[in-house]
């Protein structure tokens, strides 16, 4: 079930091949299709280009499968049915340690956030958050993977 094609927006779901670039290496995750192609837009306006999942394991089969197209900046969802955020987390620490995550969710849980922060995110944004201010975050992120 291919959900959005452009130029910009692709969206890698369950049970489909894995392909597409991100030059910008910012990978969007949210299980809630309507809020990534939103994120996806918001992103594609201020110029970047993305790649969304709404699967963990789809995120994390193209971080492991395709080292040549490098997850630099993580958007992550903390609830998800699958697998939640912290565990998407552990996983980008081990496999690519150097992708700066910055977390969004629905429920700020002090506790959650927390341990986001403690596990090295960048950020912790609670849904609803400022546009402009995810786009600052995403930008920062970026060129501090770039050094």
């Amino acid at each position: 079930m291919a959900l959005i094609h452009s130029r910009k927006e692709r969206v890698h779901t369950l049970g489909r091949g894995i392909g597409g670039q991100s030059r910008d290496g910012i990978w969007l995750l949210d299980d809630d299709v309507s809020m990534l192609k939103a994120l996806g837009r918001l992103m594609n306006s201020a110029g970047f280009i993305v790649e969304k999942f709404n699967d963990p394991a789809t995120f994390l089969a193209k971080l492991q499968h395709y080292p040549c197209h490098p997850c630099r900046v993580a958007v992550l969802d903390v609830w998800m049915p699958q697998m939640n955020g912290l565990e998407v987390q552990a996983c980008l620490r081990r496999d690519s340690p150097e992708t700066r995550i910055i977390f969004i969710s629905g429920r700020d849980d002090p506790l959650v956030r927390q341990t986001a922060l403690d596990a090295g995110a960048v950020a912790f944004l609670a849904k609803p958050f400022d546009d402009e201010n995810l786009v600052r975050l995403v930008r920062e992120a970026q060129e501090a993977a770039a050094t």
